[in-house]
């Protein structure tokens, strides 16, 4: 994330500094590299779905169950996607997420790696300038943005383990 886009985003409030604390540990996953997921790695994103419906209907079933919403914005191109999706889909870590998000997978980015598609759902919440996918939006059940970033697979989060435990960190 650039200077001016951090600054922007806790100026309007969709970035916060830590985590909430959540009340629950990530799961120890089954594996320890990226290498060992199962393969093929799953393709994330539906490429012609209606990207605002399915977060108005995530953010729907949000407010019923009072979990948070996961908006995983990315491309079936892009093999970091593919592997969040893989860790996210291990059968230790799945029930986990369910339990704790309404998830929404969203394609933002064509076959060229253009960050061009479903651009009103990430700008709805205060997401203009990513400059990378996978890319995560976290909201409370009632639509607040709670944050904002690529950091589940940034250079502190390469691991499947890593990314189980920050993942965690946003469960509620």
């Amino acid at each position: 994330m650039t200077r001016r886009s951090l600054i922007l985003a806790i100026t309007l409030g969709v970035l916060t500094a830590t985590p909430a604390a959540s009340e629950l540990p990530a799961p120890r996953l089954s594996i320890t590299r990226a290498e060992n997921l199962p393969t093929p790695l799953p393709y994330p994103y539906d490429e012609e779905a209606d990207a605002m419906a399915e977060v108005d209907a995530a953010l729907m079933r949000a407010r019923e169950s009072g979990k948070r919403v996961l908006i995983d914005l990315g491309g079936n191109w892009c093999p970091w996607c593919r592997i969040l999706s893989g860790v996210m889909e291990l059968p230790e870590m799945k029930p986990f997420l369910d339990a704790n998000f309404e998830i929404v997978a969203v394609d933002i980015s064509s076959t060229s790696g253009k960050i061009d598609r479903n651009l009103d759902v990430p700008a709805r919440f205060g997401a203009n300038d990513i400059d990378g996918v996978p890319w995560l939006i976290v909201l409370e059940s009632d639509g607040t943005p709670l944050h904002s970033s690529y950091e589940v697979t940034d250079q502190n989060h390469e691991q499947p383990q890593e990314m189980a435990d920050w993942l965690a960190s946003w469960a509620k």
